[in-house]
């Protein structure tokens, strides 16, 4: 896989050394790094360097990677989270898995092992960094920012483009208001939730939906999107 500009990934770990080795393979890679030696340093630069992934050693002093996979999946990011043992146990693995962990690897492992659990999770989680995607009448290239309907470019603003990629791959799920500012807007706009409204009715000009078959709103709960 040819790297891909962009992809963030923060290392958790308090051994240096481990740190080290990693950071230096993964640059190699092309891969955007920071590092973290403990459990609070992790949860504060996960929120200021917002990854893709997360590697997490499990066992470290004070907070443990446990608790800081259930802090990263509270968060309500889509970060995946590969969890890192020394002990190849059952109930570690059952417990990561249980509170939100996308993958482990046991201690020691290759670095080549690393790297094809890293893009298994990108392409499983993240697959519109990897081009095009169709999803029913939609294409999506997040690369282009670009969003294609019923074989036409849509002209969209930046925030139409969030909005109406977020939707569709939402597809048939009821979006709150709330939920759409976080997820669109972040968590730390100020604004009104009538900025939702203000939104989808654009996008509603542009897919042509005037009775509003496309996107139905769900008074008092949000908005869907219907493709079938």
């Amino acid at each position: 896989m040819k790297p891909i500009p962009g992809i963030r990934i923060l290392l958790v770990d308090d051994e240096p050394h481990i740190l080290q080795f990693l950071e230096l393979g993964l640059v190699n890679e092309g891969f955007e790094i920071r590092t973290a030696p403990d459990g609070m340093t992790a949860i504060t630069l996960a929120q200021q360097f917002n990854p893709h992934i997360v590697i997490l050693d499990v066992m470290m002093p004070g907070m443990d990677g446990f608790e800081v996979c259930r802090m990263l999946k509270k968060s309500g990011s889509e970060v995946a989270v590969i969890m890192l043992t020394a002990k190849d146990e059952v109930d570690d693995r059952v417990k990561g898995l249980t509170i939100g962990a996308d993958d482990y690897l046991v201690k020691p492992f290759s670095f080549d092992e690393l790297l094809a659990r890293i893009r298994a999770r990108l392409r499983n989680q993240f697959p519109m960094m990897f081009g095009e995607v169709a999803i029913g009448p939609f294409k999506i290239d997040d690369r282009r920012k670009e969003i294609i309907y019923n074989g036409q470019v849509l002209e969209l603003s930046p925030t139409e483009y969030e909005l109406l990629k977020y939707m569709v791959t939402n597809h048939g799920i009821v979006l709150s208001k709330a939920t759409i500012l976080d997820k669109v807007w972040g968590y730390d706009f100020g604004g009104e939730e009538n900025i939702v409204e203000v939104y989808v009715r654009s996008l509603r000009d542009k897919l042509g939906d005037k009775e509003h078959q496309l996107i139905r709103t769900l008074r008092g709960a949000g908005y869907r999107i219907d493709l079938s």
